[in-house]
This record gives structure tokens, C-alpha cells and sequence, in this order.
């Protein structure tokens, strides 16, 4: 069942801080994620606790979906104790042989009230459409209904879409290619890696359909924050923030589909402050290589360009320290991923 907390609260200054936060195997010991050897250890726990109370201290956001959430109510005593009375989660992770935990499930919290949480499920005959049968997104989207000060009720989404790991394991079996030789590993690898790609553009665009409807239902303003594995420029990722329609002028697509759209908050940012090619600060890094994995993305109720919108995006910050300067007494046991944190300002 889905967990809400209700308490009251006062209106607060004209600033709101959104951020995206994987919080890498959140898991409480003596519990093992994944694998019987992957327990924390106290100390490596309280570590890893306490550098989640040091961003939330000194980051301050009033919005935060995460991502790898195992230990649900240990995250939501941490964030009460932080300053967020108002936390939900809609799904809840697998747990095997007892103590090993697997599929980790996103979640939210707020300082402002959540009124409405409800899991974000997959329109099947738009599936079927896709020649698809049954499909579940691989991790539960959340949709929470948040009383955000000045703007009201805003739809807030937390997804956490599929990975670029294979889809399978190879080598192919048997019945396809010969197993234990290299042409089987080469092409297992191949057809795993676009088995991902399929079910992460799925993903996308199935929980766009979901957001879309609930928009046209409930004329509310709408957030989607998350880990989405892929740069948002990807060919499995784009269609989220895509305004093109075939057949209609730029300005139908204006009159009729802006309302639709979502925005990347960093170009949104970028466009403000008139910086349209200032580089943007990467989320992960494997070896030599970064990217941007993590995003917010914002309805036009926050685009500044925008002449009916309340908010503009007034600040974007990366928090990276961790990850480009870190240390292994503060740092050791925090994330993988830098964390996207998008400031709102109340236009005048």
C-alpha cells in the first residue's frame, strides 16, 4: 500500500529546490543486496547515513526522488529526523533466501504536503500497439501529488528506467549458437544491449503517455525527476522532450502541444541566464568516460519563456564533490552518481 504522511506546514520564501537522487544500494545491514557478500557494515552504514544527511543539510532541496531505495523505512526515519515530514514510496524490493535484496524501488520526500501517491502503470494497449503483451516498466514509477507553495497541486514523478546492462546473460543458448565461443559472447552482448535499449525506450515513452493523460485529467503542473540511464538525447530518450508534431506550423505546435511538453530543466536553466552553450556537468563516470544519467525535467508551468508561468529555473546545480575531489572518510560510502538539484524561483 502506499505510504503518506501528513503533517501541517507553513508557506515558505519564493524559492523551491528539486533534486534527483540515486542513493547507490540503500540497504540497511544485515541485509545483502544482490549478493550474500554485499552487506554494509556499521560503520561503512553509518558513513554512508550520514553523508545523506550532509547533502540534504547543505543542499536544503524541498523535493527529492530517489532512486535504489532497499531500506524504505530506514530512509524515511532519515528524513524526518532532516527536516521532510512527507515521504512515500508505491512498490517494494524482492527479497530472496531471506536476507538478499534485489529490484530496489524509487521513492519521494517533501517538506510540503504530499496529498495524492499512487504507482504509474503501463497503458497496455498502447503496448500492444508496440507488439508487446503484458509489459511492466523493469522498476515501478511513482506519481506523488505535492501542494507546492504558490503554484498548488503538482504532479511529481520518480522513474528510474532500465540500464544498459544486457537484457540476458550471454552467451546466447545453445539453440541459437554454438555456447563457449567468442562469436556467442560477441553477439549475445549485441542483441542483450539493444534488448535494454528497447525496454528503456519503452519505458520512456509509455510512462510520457501515462504523464500526458494525467496532465489532460488533471490540468496540474508536472515534474519528472529520475535516474533515465541514457543521455535525454539518446534515440530511446528524446521523445520526452520532443515538441514536434508532422502536419502542424510552429505555431500550432506553440498553441496546441506546448502545454503538453516537458522541458529539460538545464536547458531551461541555460536559457535564463542567457548561457545557452555553458557545458553541462556530467552525473556518472565509468573510467575516462562521463555522462549525464540524471535529469529533471519540468512542465511549462517553470519555462520562463513561457509568458503564463509562475516559476523560472533560477539556478542548477550539480552536487559532484563526491565524485571529482572525494574522500574516502566522507565520501567512501555515499553514490556513483553526482546529483542534479534545480532552484525554482517565483517570477515577478
Amino acid at each position: 500500500m502506499p505510504n503518506i504522511n501528513q503533517p501541517s506546514y507553513e508557506v515558505p520564501v519564493s524559492t523551491v529546490k528539486i533534486a534527483s537522487f540515486n542513493l547507490l544500494n540503500y540497504l540497511e545491514p544485515p541485509m545483502a543486496y544482490y549478493d550474500f557478500q554485499n552487506i554494509y557494515t556499521t560503520e561503512q552504514w553509518h558513513k554512508k547515513q550520514a553523508w545523506i544527511t550532509r547533502f540534504v543539510t547543505n543542499n536544503q532541496p524541498d523535493i527529492i526522488g530517489f532512486q535504489e531505495v532497499f531500506s524504505s523505512d530506514s530512509l524515511q526515519a532519515l528524513l524526518k529526523s532532516a527536516g521532510y515530514p512527507y515521504y512515500a514510496v508505491v512498490d517494494t524490493p524482492t527479497v530472496i533466501d531471506d536476507f538478499i535484496y534485489r529490484s530496489p524501488v524509487v521513492a519521494i520526500a517533501s517538506k510540503y504536503p504530499i496529498v495524492d501517491i499512487a504507482p504509474v502503470d503501463a497503458d497496455q494497449q498502447a503496448a500492444a500497439l508496440l507488439g508487446l503483451t503484458e509489459f511492466h516498466f523493469s522498476r515501478q514509477p511513482l506519481r506523488a501529488t505535492i501542494d507546492i507553495p504558490h503554484i498548488g497541486l503538482t504532479d511529481c514523478y520518480v522513474t528510474h528506467f532500465k540500464s544498459k546492462r544486457s537484457l540476458f546473460d550471454d552467451p546466447l543458448p545453445e539453440t541459437i549458437l554454438p555456447t563457449d565461443t567468442a562469436l556467442s559472447r560477441f553477439i549475445g552482448q549485441r542483441l542483450g544491449s539493444w534488448g535494454s535499449a528497447m525496454l528503456r525506450g519503452t519505458e520512456a515513452n509509455l510512462l510520457l503517455l501515462a504523464i500526458l493523460k494525467q496532465r489532460e485529467v488533471s490540468t496540474r503542473p508536472m515534474l519528472l525527476m529520475g535516474d533515465f540511464n541514457d543521455e535525454l538525447s539518446s534515440s530511446c530518450l528524446e521523445q520526452l522532450i520532443a515538441g514536434n508534431v508532422f502536419g502542424m506550423s510552429e505555431s500550432e505546435i506553440e498553441r496546441l502541444i506546448g502545454y503538453y511538453r516537458l522541458y529539460d530543466s538545464w536547458s531551461l536553466y541555460t536559457e535564463n541566464i542567457q548561457q545557452p552553450n555553458l557545458s553541462r556537468p556530467p552525473t556518472h563516470y565509468f573510467g575516462t568516460k562521463t555522462s549525464v544519467l540524471d535529469y529533471i525535467l519540468l512542465s511549462q508551468e517553470f519555462n520562463a519563456q513561457y509568458l503564463g508561468s509562475l516559476f523560472e529555473v533560477s539556478d542548477y546545480h550539480t552536487e559532484n564533490k563526491h565524485l571529482i575531489n572525494s574522500s574516502f572518510d566522507e565520501d567512501g560510502y555515499s553514490t556513483d552518481h553526482a546529483i542534479p538539484c534545480v532552484t525554482l524561483s517565483l517570477r515577478s
